[in-house]
């Protein structure tokens, strides 16, 4: 083909292969599931290529629809970094950011010279908040929340769904019994961020008894948690989207390739009054311009 496709068509394939499911990227995009599919059934008619594999009501990508879905992700990754990189020069102000601990150690803070970069004149400082779906503060103007996605009266977007894993040192492993499946799982500490939910959710996907989740040490920081994990003090269900680095460096490992999606994902979050002020405007574009990077390293892994 030599025209380019409908940019609708490349966000809702983008979008569909970052999420897996039409009807998510419905709700992403503020379209019905059947535009969706709309768009699509059109864009595998413009490219003359198959996209999808259709069976009965599941859908998935074809491998050339994968390949060429990532290569959409890469073009509109560079479109908005360059969006934030052009349109918002000049800006200045104050931006006071709002992170969940984890978030901001583990990533944001690798990443956050790189705004400075774009906006030397904006005055940036992060805070983190109390509870991980706290967006209360009155001082912060951009919120990152770890909750379900309601927060009524703001403006939120989806940042990154999260799946969760066991992770542990190494040196746990080596010094500890043999794990030969995740019936094994009572032979270590479990380690707990603020409740016993996702420890419950993962004994049930393993199809273990989920009172299990009861027993452990509960921590109310996520730093708290991987810092009791890397020092062999259990084993901790792994957050892979702040997690990557330990893991590549192979400070944590998994001791069982057993995945749960976790029912909470990271939001940004900014109040209807803050949304137009252009520091917020330029930090929430720069923010989702690097979450889709990252997203799309990881695929490519």
């Amino acid at each position: 083909m030599t025209r380019i496709p409908s940019t609708q068509a490349l966000r809702a394939l983008e979008s569909f292969a970052r999420h897996g499911s039409v009807w998510k990227a419905a709700d992403e995009l503020n379209l019905t599931r059947s535009a969706v599919s709309h768009q699509l059934r059109l864009l595998e008619r413009d490219l003359g290529f198959q996209l999808l594999n259709r069976i009965g009501t599941k859908v998935e990508l074809t491998e050339q629809g994968l390949g060429y879905a990532l290569d959409v992700r890469k073009a509109l990754t560079t479109i908005a970094g360059s969006a934030a990189r052009h349109a918002n020069r000049g800006v200045t102000g104050s931006v006071k950011v709002s992170c969940p601990p984890g978030f901001a150690s583990s990533w944001l803070c690798a990443q956050v010279g790189g705004f400075k970069d774009i906006h030397p004149d904006v005055r940036l400082s992060i805070t983190t908040p109390g509870r991980l779906d706290d967006v209360s503060n009155p001082d912060v103007d951009v919120f990152i929340a770890f909750g379900h996605g309601h927060w009524p009266d703001m403006q939120v977007e989806l940042l990154a769904e999260v799946e969760f894993t066991p992770l542990c040192s190494p040196v746990l492993l080596n010094k500890g019994a043999a794990l030969s499946g995740p019936a094994d799982i009572g032979k270590l500490t479990l380690l707990h961020l603020v409740d016993h939910e996702d420890w419950e959710l993962w004994l049930t996907q393993a199809g273990l008894d989920r009172s299990l989740a009861q027993s452990g040490i509960l921590f109310s920081d996520m730093n708290l948690v991987y810092a009791a994990a890397m020092a062999g003090q259990g084993v901790a269900m792994g957050d892979e989207f702040i997690c990557r680095s330990a893991m590549d460096l192979g400070h944590l490992v998994r001791p069982f390739d057993l995945n749960i999606q976790s029912s909470r994902a990271y939001y940004l979050v900014v109040s209807e009054a803050k949304a137009d002020n252009q520091t917020v405007a330029a930090f929430s574009s720069w923010l989702k311009s690097e979450v889709m990077k990252n997203d799309a390293a990881q695929r490519r892994l």
